[in-house]
C-alpha cells in the first residue's frame, strides 16, 4: 500500500515546495517575483545568453511556466531577449541592468537561507546529502516509470 508520508517522490516534492516558499519570503513581496521568475533570474545571473529551452532544462521546470515567467520578466524590464549571433533563428535571454540588480540583491539572502537550512546538518552530513542528491539526479535520467 502506498503511504505518502514514506513515498520518496512525495517527500522530495514537499521538501522542495517548503524550501522554495521559505526562500520566496525574502524576495516575493519586496521584488514582486514568483518562484519561477526568481529561478530564471538565478540561472541567468550565473550564465547569461541562454535560450528559454536551456533555462527550462537547467531548472527542470515546465517550458510553458518558463515562457510565461520570461514574458513577465521582460515586461518588468528585468530580462531582454535578443537574436543569437551564431544562429539567427535562436533567441537568447539576458539580464538587464535592473534584472542584474535584483539578482544581486536577492542572492545573498538566498545563500543565507541555505546556510540556515543546512545548519541542522553536520559538515559530513552536508557532503553526504550533496552526494545522495547527485546520485538520485543522475539515476532519474536512466530510470523510467516502466522500469
Amino acid at each position: 500500500m502506498l503511504k505518502l508520508d514514506d513515498f520518496l517522490p512525495y517527500r522530495l516534492s514537499v521538501l522542495s515546495n517548503q524550501v522554495s516558499h521559505g526562500i520566496a519570503e525574502t524576495y516575493a513581496e519586496p521584488h514582486q517575483l514568483s518562484v519561477t521568475e526568481w529561478r530564471i533570474l538565478a540561472i541567468l545571473g550565473l550564465k547569461d545568453g541562454l535560450s528559454a529551452t536551456e533555462v527550462a532544462e537547467r531548472s527542470a521546470m515546465d517550458k510553458v511556466s518558463i515562457s510565461r515567467a520570461v514574458k513577465r520578466l521582460m515586461a518588468a524590464g528585468r530580462v531582454r531577449r535578443q537574436v543569437d549571433d551564431q544562429d539567427g533563428r535562436a533567441r537568447t535571454l539576458w539580464l538587464t541592468d535592473q534584472g542584474r540588480a535584483v539578482y544581486e540583491a536577492i542572492a545573498p539572502a538566498a545563500l543565507d537561507y541555505e546556510k540556515k537550512l543546512k545548519a541542522v546538518l553536520s559538515n559530513q552530513e552536508q557532503v553526504l546529502l550533496n552526494e545522495l542528491i547527485d546520485r538520485l539526479l543522475a539515476h532519474t535520467q536512466t530510470v523510467g516509470s516502466d522500469s
